[in-house]
């Protein structure tokens, strides 16, 4: 470990609880929307840092916790499989980085460039944030994501929109760390209000015990499950490239060389199937922490290690968890009019930063028919019953991105005609 490594244990510990604070309110937003418990959550995201942590040999200061690029997959797998096939699935999206990682050990990253180049991965990011928006507009109006009215209009809109304009302000406006916590301030305002208006449920809060074992849930394997979540993994699989290197360019080390991409893109891949297998969302690299880490100049890994351990401590109190599960739906709703359009402008972003030319009818093709199969709800198959073959949504639009991408001439024109760029 370099000598510039060497802070006193305090300082460490300090500064680990701090990245677990930046990290908090999207680690707990995202099994909130989706139904899964926050504190299997905090858990996986906790033993998922510590697992990259190992397959790193502890040389990149991540944090690993739930990813939103998931959100839609889980929650239309959950409806239409249960809780026990979707963690199966989400099992399976963890071999797709280790996949992915074997391919750029043999490959080198010119295999990423080549099947997941920015006319691919683009649109099936803006489809995942889109497809997304009637949910987050029902939960700010007080439904849920079906349109049944659980909160009065009136109270969820004086609800919704503080939370998002809080959300809003900080995120512009803040200074220092604080700019770094938009989410869990949008939180806190909606939640005060929430208790104003009495929305939220004390009573499961009071009857909680103070220590509780998380309620882990064992996968079942259901290959329809495992085809609906896998296509999701790409995008968040490309995020993680592009976070390795923004860690870098940060840290001032080259960690595609060393530890190698290979080596993050497999910790990735094994935090994320531990957390199927223990009930909790897939795992990303975050960041907000990685911003956090340029803010306060503090590179050393060790302080992942303390923020892991502190997101673990969190995770065994049953008071803590019933407290986050019942924050009612109105908070969630006015921040996730924000968070879901974020996911689809780092689309859009991906397009214009790649000098994507939409007038060429190639590139126009693959985009055009992306975004309509990923948002529109084409169906290929029938998937009425559990042994029918069904394709829809990102899966169904991944698929079509890629196979367009590789099937009409001209796949690589964009790095021919972009030599400066990485692709990634």
């Amino acid at each position: 470990m370099p000598s510039e490594f060497n802070d006193p244990l305090w300082r460490q510990v300090v500064a680990g609880a701090q990245m677990l604070f930046v990290a908090f309110g999207a680690l707990v937003l995202m099994p909130l929307i989706t139904g899964l418990d926050p504190n299997v959550a905090l858990f996986t995201a906790g033993l998922g840092t510590l697992l990259f942590q190992l397959v790193t040999k502890r040389q990149v200061p991540v944090f690993l916790a739930s990813s939103f690029a998931f959100i839609s997959p889980i929650i239309l797998a959950k409806g239409q499989f249960g809780l026990a096939a979707t963690m199966g699935g989400v099992v399976a999206a963890g071999f797709v980085y280790t996949f992915l990682g074997m391919a750029v050990k043999i490959k080198g990253t010119g295999f990423i460039d080549r099947l997941l180049p920015p006319v691919v991965i683009g649109p099936v990011i803006i489809s995942i944030g889109l497809a997304m928006a009637p949910i987050a507009a029902n939960m700010a109006m007080g439904k849920s994501g079906d349109g049944t009215e659980l909160i009065a209009y009136r109270t969820a809109m004086l609800i919704s929109m503080p939370a998002l304009l809080t959300t809003l302000i900080v995120a512009v406006f803040a200074k220092g760390i604080f700019r770094l916590v938009p989410i869990i301030s949008g939180v806190l305002v909606g939640f005060a209000l929430a208790l104003t208006f009495g929305v939220v449920d004390t009573a499961a809060i009071a009857a909680a015990p103070w220590l509780a074992l998380p309620n882990f849930t064992t996968p079942e394997f259901n290959w329809q499950a495992i085809l609906f979540i896998v296509p999701a993994a790409l995008a968040p699989a490309i995020e993680h490239i592009g976070g390795v290197i923004a860690v870098g360019s940060v840290t001032g080390r080259d960690y595609l060389k060393n530890p190698g991409l290979h080596r993050t893109l497999f910790g990735d891949g094994i935090a994320t199937t531990a957390a199927g297998l223990l009930g909790g969302p897939p795992n990303t690299t975050y960041a907000e922490v990685t911003g956090a880490v340029m803010l306060t100049k503090n590179y050393n890994p060790k302080i992942m290690t303390w923020a892991a351990v502190f997101a673990i401590s969190l995770a065994f109190i049953g008071k803590f968890g019933a407290l986050l599960q019942s924050i009612p739906v109105p908070v969630m709703g006015g921040i996730l009019c924000l968070l879901f359009g974020t996911i689809a402008a780092v689309g859009m972003n991906t397009l214009i930063r790649h000098q994507v030319d939409l007038s060429e009818a190639r590139n126009l093709v693959i985009v055009s028919v992306t975004l309509v199969f990923g948002i529109g709800g084409v169906l290929i198959g029938s998937g009425t019953g559990p042994d029918d073959f069904g394709l829809k949504g990102i899966a169904l639009c991944a698929i079509v991105a890629i196979a367009l991408n590789l099937l009409l001439p001209g796949h690589n024109d964009w790095k021919r005609k972009r030599p400066d760029e990485s692709g990634l």
